[in-house]
Order: structure tokens, then sequence, then C-alpha cells
């Protein structure tokens, strides 16, 4: 007879091993789950999606046994903010992750995981090959492995996986190729087949642009055969979903960086395992025009595998157990998002209902062609700020590097390149307003931590972001309504922004000048104020707004006041903002010019030597090195 304690013993280890043999079985019957992700493209370059895109026979294949999105989107055009929406399920300027490149991590709140977290709880075996670039801290547990050898193949017999595959043969720098390429260029894709977008200038150099990116799309459409040749020959094509996606848009010029659909719209098609047709409404061969953004992925994931979604998320999915296909096809409205990419700074929303698109530009005066050093090592972009300054560009091409209008309205279905903006027409005037209002119920709702400015979020927020935006709700949406007046006649706006440039918060100074600058001469009478401002404030960054408006009604010379700024400022992030004035203002038509250099600058960081390098005439390959010698002696 067994004594009492060893038979306790006995059956606790029994019923353990019951319990994980239930939970191996549990974790067995769930699909596994591929995200194949090609770097910097929009729909517009594959021809499943574009007539005038490259043939992608494998991609097609998997359309054919599954779903094309006809309507995916990116919320962010640039990889660091798009990465981090997806593997968040939050919207970046909610959680402080808006910015690229990074200058501080964010934390997420306690409690809150990344999303493969919650399927290694179920578990998964979880796999990163191999980009992260995440802007927020990564939380406990989100993957197994996650490094350029990480597999499913690893994985511990009979888990379920989730695994994400990143191809960069069609990143941004696939398309840094020097002059001499040009002279004997290797291209599979005829240049004069290309169809060019209207705001692109027709020259013999953006048709071997154009033609190499296709090329490099059908190159990445080669390694997603691959992959799914992988899963087929192990016996786990027919146990997986394959999601297939582009991480934002572009990458020709007006494309990654920019809220247009050319940054933000993108392929997506998903194939459906005939193990697991039944988690989805949707049929092999479907299409759909319903709206899917990067805040639902995530949540699709989860609901795929039979895992409960979280309630902070701000995505739906839209496939798994429960999701109906008419509840899919019925969505029609996505959220987008730029801010800062790498040196240059812009603050840009856009909400797209249906064929509708509303894009708000809240930092209007500076031109979306302003110089930013990495997208200028592309020669087509180069070409394109040349033949703009020779005046050889028609109105399209030419508003790329004009200061833009402080809203904006298109009807994509006449106007896929948005190149014709509605805004100011009496007959739109009804749905103008109701997509404005729209907007800003959402950035307040958020609330949108970009109203409040970079260096005062890295020096305060970012232990917790979502919690500071909270505590600040009421503040941000005042910021909101003193920005928006940029949208009413000036006359009726004045009153307000007086007194929002004498407040005691200095934000509400911060975007009165904002404003100021955006209608320029016609407020004029406040003059006198930024005067004052420039000569008495404390705030560095309201005495740079103040000094911006008076710089484009040309009252002052703006470069010494932006200089004796770099001088005494102790912020990086500050300095990096001033330094957007200095390019703005020497690049634009008023050709202000500066002395600036390394030693005037009291605070320096990578993102600053790009800006300063750019100002001072230095060779891009000794701005890298400058830069790359700044980071290393900052992580010592």
């Amino acid at each position: 007879m067994l004594k009492p304690r060893l038979f306790v013993f006995l059956t606790v280890v029994f019923l353990g091993w019951l319990l994980i043999d239930a939970d191996a079985a549990i974790a067995q019957d769930r699909p596994n789950i591929v995200w194949i992700m090609s770097e910097d493209n929009s729909k517009h370059y594959l021809k499943l999606f574009d007539p005038m895109g490259a043939a992608t026979p494998n991609i097609t294949n998997l359309a054919k046994n599954g779903v094309v999105f006809d309507r995916a989107f990116s919320n962010a055009p640039v990889c660091s903010v798009a990465r981090t929406t997806l593997i968040s399920m939050v919207y970046a300027p909610r959680l402080g992750t808006q910015f690229h490149r990074r200058i501080e991590l964010a934390k997420m709140p306690a409690g809150w995981k990344m999303f493969p977290a919650y399927l290694r709880d179920a578990g998964y075996y979880t796999t990163n090959n191999s980009k992260k670039d995440y802007n927020a801290v990564e939380t406990k547990g989100t993957w197994d492995a996650s490094s350029n050898k990480a597999h499913w193949r690893n994985r511990p017999s009979g888990k379920p996986f989730f695994h994400v595959q990143t191809y960069a043969d069609s990143h941004e720098s696939s398309l840094h190729f020097k002059q001499s390429w040009l002279d004997s260029p290797d291209l599979q894709t005829d240049p004069d087949a290309i169809e060019l977008a209207p705001y692109h200038p027709d020259t013999p150099l953006f048709r071997l642009t154009y033609a190499r990116y296709h090329d490099r799309i059908k190159s990445i459409d080669n390694r997603v055969g691959k992959l799914v040749e992988q899963l087929k020959s192990e016996g786990e094509l027919e146990n997986t979903f394959i999601f297939y996606f582009g991480d934002h848009g572009g990458v020709l010029p007006r494309g990654k960086g920019y809220i247009n659909e050319s940054g933000l719209h993108v392929p997506l098609v998903v194939r459906i395992p005939e193990k697991w047709k039944s988690r989805t409404e949707f049929q092999r061969g479907d299409r759909t025009d319903g709206f899917v953004e990067f805040v639902d992925f995530g949540p699709t994931v989860l609901r795929l595998a039979g895992v409960n979604v979280p309630a902070f998320v701000d995505g739906e999915p839209f496939m798994g157990e429960g999701i109906t296909r008419e509840d899919v096809d019925a969505k029609n409205k996505t959220f987008g998002y730029a801010d800062r990419m790498d040196e240059k700074y812009d603050f840009c929303r856009s909400i797209r209902v249906g064929d509708w698109k509303y894009i708000r530009n809240y930092q209007a005066i500076y031109p979306d062609g302003l110089q930013n050093n990495y997208r200028y090592i592309n020669l087509a972009w180069k070409q394109w700020r040349e033949l703009f300054i020779a005046g050889k560009l028609n109105k399209a091409q030419s508003a790329f590097f004009l200061p833009k209008p402080a809203e904006q309205l298109f009807f994509l279905a006449e106007d896929p390149h948005e190149i014709n903006d509605l805004a100011g027409l009496a007959e739109h005037r009804k749905r103008l307003m109701a997509m404005r209002a729209e907007l800003t119920e959402q950035v307040k709702a958020m609330p949108d931590l970009s109203f409040i400015p970079e260096s005062v979020l890295v020096e305060e927020a970012m232990q917790d972001p979502v919690a500071y935006g909270q505590a600040r709700k009421e503040s941000i949406a005042r910021y909101v309504d003193i920005a928006n007046l940029a949208l009413v006649p000036p006359a009726e706006a004045i009153p307000k922004l007086r007194q929002a440039i004498q407040s005691k918060d200095a934000i509400d100074r911060y975007w009165g000048y904002s404003v100021c600058s955006i209608f320029g001469g016609s407020a004029a009478e406040l003059k006198p104020l930024a005067e004052i401002t420039i000569d008495q404030e404390e705030n560095l960054l309201v005495k740079l707004r103040a000094c911006e408006f008076l710089g484009l009604i040309k009252d002052v010379n703006p470069m010494p006041v932006i200089e004796t700024i770099l001088k005494e400022s102790d912020s990086a992030v500050v300095n990096l903002i001033a330094l957007q004035s200095l390019v703005f203002f020497k690049d634009g038509p008023l050709g202000y010019q500066t002395e600036i250099d390394f030693d005037s600058i009291k605070t320096i960081d990578a993102q600053v030597v790009r800006r300063v390098g750019y100002l001072m005439g230095m060779p891009e390959a000794e701005i890298k090195k400058r830069a790359k010698a700044l980071m290393q002696r900052s992580r010592k």
C-alpha cells in the first residue's frame, strides 16, 4: 500500500502530466500563421493590384488560394512606425511611437504586451527573421527567437508556429545606384513600357528607376515562392495561413515617408489553408474592397489562433471565427499619420472613407520636398528637385516642392494620385467639414501626442506615453483647437490667436505662432507680439515659431535668431527642430543664408549631424562617418 504522502505526490505528478498533455493538444489544434513582409512597396508596383505593376506569379498563386484585400493600409508610411503599429496593435500617436527614427523608446503600459507574446502564452512558437525596428520597448516574452537564423523548423515537436519573414530586396536602398549604373543598366523590365505617376517628370532617369524597382518586386516574388515551397515540402502548407504584404508604401519619390496613397496603400494577400478554411467566411479566390489597416493585423492573427484579443487594442480582426464576410466588406475607413522622418519634421494626419480622402497638414509651411538626406541619395529625387528649381515642371509635378494647404480633399475614384485638391470647392464643402470634424475627433480622442513637441515628450512622457497623454487630454484638445484656427478665415482666427500667443501655457503659444506662419501676411497685425516674443520668450521652441512667422513675412532675418537658439539649447531634439527651420529658410524662395557649423551648436546627436552636415555642404559619406562615430560614443 502506498503511503499517503507518496500517493499525494504521484497524484499531483499525474495530474500535471494530464494538464501538460491537454495544453499540448490544445496548442496542436491551432493553425500556423506566417507573415511575409516586403519592405517599402505600395500596392502600385504589383500587377495583381495595379495594371502597370510587375507580374508576381507566386503572390498571384497565393491569391488563387486565398483572399486579396484591395484596400489594405499601413497606418504610417515608414518602417519603424508601421512595424510598431503592427506589433503593438495601437495607433502610434497614442503610444508615442510616431517618430522615425526614434530618439527614445516608448514604454507600453504595464499589463500590455506585443501581440506575439499572447500567442506564446497560448503555446505558439514565435519567430522573427529578422527585422524589428520598433519604437517601443519590446515586451517580455514576445519572441522565442528573433534573428537572421530564426525559423519555425527550430520549434519543439508539435508546437504551432507564428513566423515573420521580412525581405529587403525592395527596400529604398535598392534604388541608391550610382551614376555609373545608368551607362549600362541591367534590367528585366522595359523602361519604355512603364507608366509614370503624373506627379513625376517623364525622364529617362525616372523610367530607369521605375524599371529597376519593378525588377526588385519580381525578386520579392521569387522569395515568396521559395518560402511557400518550404512550407509545402514540410507538409505545413495546408495547415498555415500565409499573409503577404508590404510594410508601407514606397519607394519612388513621394511614396515612402508621405501620407499619400503611394505611402500608405499596401498589397495584402492572405492564403487560406485547406485544414482551417472554416475559420473564415472568405473563399479561396475572393477579393474584397473592405478596408483593413495595420492595427487590425495583430488582432486578426490572435482571432485566427483562437486567442482572446486584449481590450486595449485599436484594431479589429478581419478574419477568424465570428468575423463575417459582410462585416469586413462593409468597413470603409482608415487613419494615417506621418511625423518626423529621420531629420525631417512634418505633422500630417489623414482619414480615408471609401474613395474620399482628407489630409490635415498641421505644419503646412514645410514643403514635402524639404531636404531629407537619405531620400536624396536617390538620383531621381535629385533630378526632380533640379527640374523644379529650373522651372521645368508642370503644376502637378511642382506641388511637392511648395508649401502645402492646411487641409486637402481628394476623390480617389477619379484622382488616384491625389493631385486635384477639392478642399476649396463649394460643392464639396459639406463633405470637407464632415471629414474635418471626424479627424479632429480622432486626434482628440486618442489623444494624439504629436500636439506636444517631441522634445517635451522625450523629457517627460516616454516612461508611459499612454498615461501621459490621458492625463493631458484636455490640454491636447485645446492645442488641437488652436491648430485648427488655420482652417478659418484670418479675421475670425486672429482674436483667438492673440489669446493663444499670450497664454501662460507655452504649447498654446507654440501653436498660436504656428498658425500665424500659415497665415503669413494675413496675420501681420500680430507682428508686434512676435517681436516681443523673440526678445523676451524663455521657451526656445516658442521663440522659434515666432521667428518663423516674422521670417516668412520678411520682417526679420530669422537666421541669427535660430543660430542663437542652437547655441543656447541643451536639447538635441530642440536643435533638430530648429535646424529644420534653417534648412527651410535657406532652401526656400527667400534664400536666407547661414554660417552654422558643428562647433556653434551646444548639444548634438546623429540626426543633428545630418542637418548640419547638409547645411555645411559636407559630402554624404563624411556625414555618415560623423553620425556613426557619434552614435558609437553615445552607446559607451
